[in-house]
């Protein structure tokens, strides 16, 4: 499951990426700001996995 969950994300941190760019590109703050959360999110999940892993 680590793996799969490690994957998840990657993608999330994708999208994030995605929509800061998007918001920066068009002006919207708000988007861009979106996307800083949505990666920095994915980053803390991550981070977490990482954790796990370094106890097994």
């Amino acid at each position: 499951m680590g793996l799969d969950d490690k994957i998840s994300n990657a993608a999330e941190e994708g999208k994030g990426k995605g929509k800061e760019e998007a918001g920066e590109a068009t002006g919207n703050d708000s988007l861009e700001a979106e996307g800083k959360k949505d990666q920095a999110k994915a980053n803390l999940k991550q981070a977490g996995e990482n954790v796990k892993d370094a106890f097994k």
